[in-house]
């Protein structure tokens, strides 16, 4: 912006310079043209009052010499008696006859003073009226470099002024521009800060008076999306808040239940959503997420599949779990993780019927990238475009597990895809994320990994899924 303007303001500035020096560039040499004929004027007139006296040869000889122009050779004095006939005569003419004869006898006639170009140089004639109505003509001769003495020296530096406007044009416009730029950019950095999350973020207004209101404005929405954010901030985890007064009579009821297997789960299951509702509270009251989080997103699979695996042993449901074998880090967190894990997988045993397989696969793909994919053998999705819709489902569910899905992917440099499933012929919901240098581990390797077949394992946890 500051080169525009300081282009902008040489153009106009040499425009106008331009406009100024065209016409002085012509006065210089109009100018040197008549001071050098106005001398040759003064010089002529100065030989008048002697010729008024006399025309002897000697003594306008002599007087001559005492005028600028007589010692430089550079005058003539043609007698009332010259003429062209005469042309040359000495007893007629006192000096060097230069200027053509024609014009001086046209000038001694009308009595009229006019130049003539001789060569490269200029002849003045003047006339002199004497006694008896006799006149003579004294001619001056103007040299080349007198015409022109100087002129190229002005004309330099009327370049050098215009250029000095110019340069100074530019420096003040850039002075001036760079408060303006300044304003701007404050206002740019401010507005990417809000973007990015820092919803404290606020300018002073500087600048003009437009970029003044600009960051008043900016202020001001910034202040009103700070209220909004933490009003709703607040109402999700009031709304949540309100679930512990029935979640509190959940809890009691399954402590009076008599011991036993079903029992022990019911009180589980009870134990896990209490948790889950102190997570949502909690994650709603923080002012922020944390830049720097970051979990094992192979350990986080196989603890989420030790819970969905249980429950796909009871609706005999075969299942697979495909890792790499050594870590993968990625730049989120744990809790955010399982849950995009359990909407997923929740999916598939919502929309799909019993007995129906399913596998989850974490690879390596192109561009530095890691694929988790949830493919099943069900009947697939219909749309895949209205299922990534937030709040859109056509199977009655809330229509969130896959938005949920798809800002995770995008906080990690990544995005979600729907499609079908090659290997199963189901749906196929892939999201791929960025995954964190791992400094000391080998690279992840595609592969099954730790795969899983039907079938309960020894030890597995109860719990509810967070979908």
């Amino acid at each position: 912006m500051r080169r525009s303007l300081a282009g902008i303001s040489a153009a106009v500035t040499s425009l106008v310079a331009v406009a100024f020096l065209v016409p002085l560039w012509a006065l210089v040499a109009g100018t040197v043209k008549e001071r050098a004929v106005s001398d040759a004027f003064r010089n002529a007139s100065a030989i008048a009052p002697v010729l008024a006296l006399t025309t002897d040869t000697s003594q306008v000889s002599r007087a001559m010499a005492g005028i600028p122009a007589g010692e430089g050779d550079r005058m003539t004095v043609y007698l009332p008696e010259w003429s062209q006939e005469t042309d040359g005569d000495r007893r007629t003419v006192v000096g060097v006859p230069r200027a053509p004869a024609a014009t001086v006898r046209v000038t001694q006639r009308d009595g009229r003073s006019r130049t003539v170009k001789v060569g490269g140089d200029l002849a003045v004639l003047q006339p002199v009226l004497l006694r008896a109505r006799r006149t003579a003509v004294v001619e001056v001769l103007v040299p080349e470099e007198e015409l022109s003495g100087g002129v190229e020296r002005s004309r330099a530096v009327l370049v050098g002024v215009a250029l000095l406007l110019v340069a100074g044009s530019v420096v003040v416009s850039d002075r001036l521009a760079s408060r303006v730029v300044r304003s701007t950019r404050e206002l740019g950095e401010a507005a990417t800060l809000l973007g990015s999350g820092e919803l404290n973020i606020r300018i002073a207004p500087e600048g003009p008076p437009e970029l003044r209101e600009a960051a008043s404005a900016f202020n001001t929405m910034a202040g009103r999306m700070t209220r909004m954010v933490a009003a709703e901030r607040e109402l999700a985890a009031d709304l949540s808040h309100r679930l512990r007064t029935p979640m509190a009579g959940l809890v009691l009821a399954c402590r009076g239940l008599d011991e036993g297997p079903q029992a022990d789960q019911l009180r589980a299951l009870a134990a896990n959503l209490e948790e889950e509702i102190d997570t949502i509270i909690r994650q709603a009251r923080s002012s922020r997420r944390s830049q720097d989080a970051a979990c094992d997103a192979v350990a986080v699979l196989r603890e989420r599949l030790d819970f969905w695996g249980a429950l796909a042993e009871d609706q005999g449901r075969a299942w697979r779990l495909s890792t790499p074998r050594s870590a993968v880090a990625v730049p989120t967190t744990a809790q955010d993780l399982s849950a995009v894990a359990d909407a997923l997988l929740g999916n598939v045993f919502l929309h799909t019927p019993e007995g129906t397989g399913f596998r989850v696969e974490l690879a390596p793909a192109p561009d530095g990238l890691v694929r988790l994919a949830v493919e099943d053998a069900g009947p697939g999705i219909a749309d895949p475009r209205q299922a990534l819709t937030r709040g859109n489902s056509s199977a009655g569910s809330t229509g969130l597990g896959l938005d949920i899905a798809r800002r995770l992917a995008e906080r990690c440099c990544g995005e979600v895809t729907v499609g079908r499933s090659a290997a199963l012929g189901g749906a196929c919901i892939a999201l791929t994320l960025r995954p964190l240098p791992a400094p000391g581990t080998a690279p992840a390797t595609s592969g099954t990994g730790q795969g899983r077949s039907f079938g309960r394992r020894p030890g597995r946890r109860h719990g509810n899924p967070q979908a």
